[in-house]
Order: structure tokens, then sequence, then C-alpha cells
């Protein structure tokens, strides 16, 4: 079974929402694995204890599992996230990813899946399902092309690559060092763009920009 490569270090990850005995399940998969520690924990204790630098999180009720996501985001934007749950459906996985995951994880997924989700997340890449991230990139990649809403909101290029980068989950911080602007610039487009689409914070406008906004062209 395939470690993640993270040499002598100790990783520790947090376990969130899961019932018990998928929690043991996590624990009999990582038993032996000289440099990896899973330890139950709730959102508090995600928020608390800096020793987790990964935090993976039992997707039961979207809505809800999106809003402990946006928290840890806020509050802790360094902190990896890997969802498990059983939606099968594309657009809830690619929601997920615009919430702040880095990660998700069928809970059909094997014990060397976890472990290359693990290590594939470690490493500062993304890990989902091949078809979903086949779709994600293509729509990034043509999101330039056409209208960035199905609404008829008119979008700045500027405005259209703020969203791209939400969507990625960065921090402002980011996408001002990304498009080589200041970070008080970020949040000025982010407030606008929350205007404009009706929502109240950043991680619904990175949800519905992920599910609704960057969305392949309609066949005719």
């Amino acid at each position: 079974m395939p470690t993640p490569s993270t040499g002598q270090r100790r990783l520790r990850i947090g376990l969130m929402d899961f019932e018990p005995l998928r929690v043991a399940g996590f624990e009999s998969v990582f038993d032996g694995v000289p440099n990896i520690e899973v330890v139950p924990t709730n959102l508090a204790g995600a928020l608390a204890n800096h020793e987790f630098e990964m935090v993976m999180l039992g997707l039961h009720n979207p809505i809800e599992s999106f809003e402990l996501l946006a928290r840890l985001k806020a509050s802790r934007p360094k902190l990896k996230l890997v969802v498990m749950g059983s939606e099968s459906d594309d657009e809830t996985i690619i929601s997920a990813i615009g919430a702040g995951a880095k990660g998700y994880l069928e809970e059909t997924a094997t014990p060397e899946q976890v472990m290359q989700c693990i290590e594939v997340v470690q490493s500062g890449s993304i890990w989902a399902p091949r078809r979903v991230l086949s779709a994600f990139v293509d729509r990034m990649l043509h999101a330039s092309e056409k209208p960035v809403l199905r609404h008829h909101f008119n979008f700045t290029e500027r405005e259209r690559a703020v969203l791209k980068l939400l969507v990625e989950a960065r921090s402002n911080r980011e996408i001002a060092v990304e498009l080589g602007i200041e970070e008080r610039t970020v949040k000025s487009y982010v407030a606008r763009l929350m205007r404009k689409v009706g929502v109240e914070n950043r991680i619904a406008l990175s949800i519905h920009a992920a599910s609704r906004v960057l969305v392949p062209e309609e066949k005719e």
C-alpha cells in the first residue's frame, strides 16, 4: 500500500462528522503507517488544534457541510480539507471543491485510493474523480470564451478572473498576487461580485460560480 511522501514529519489528520464505524475503518487503514495519525475531532477542535494539517469531513448534508468548509477555510486557510460522501452528482463534488475542499473521496473508495488522495492533497494538488476534474478544468479553460453567468449579468474581464480564482479556493492575498493587484482591491471586487450575484459571503459566491456560473455551453 502506498504511503504519502511526508518524510519523517508526522501528518496529523482530523476526522470530522464520521460515524464510529467509519472512524474505526480509517484507524485500520492507517494502522502501521508511522508518519500518519488520524484523530476524531469536531469543528472547535479542528479550529483550535494547529497540529492538524489536514481534516477529512464526512459529507451528509451538502449545505451544512459547505458551511463547515467555509468556517474552516476562513479561520485556517492553510488547512487542507478532504470531503468524503456518497454523492455521485458531479455538481455537488465541484461545489465542494469550490467551497474549499482540496479532495473528494467517494464512500466506496479503497484504502489505496484514500492513501493516494492524502498524498496528492498534501502535495498541493486536487483529488477528485477523473470525470469531475476533467469537467472542472474544461470549465476553467473555456470560462473566458463565453458569458460567465447563465443569468444576464455583465462582468468585466477582471471580475471573471477573480471568480475563477475564487472557485479554486484562493485567499484574497493569493488572488492579489496572481493578478498583480492590491489585496484591498481584491476585497472590493469580491464585495461587488457578491452584490451582483445576490449572495452574502465569498463561499456562496464560489459555490455558485462552480456549480452554475462556469458551466459548459449548452448544445443546440
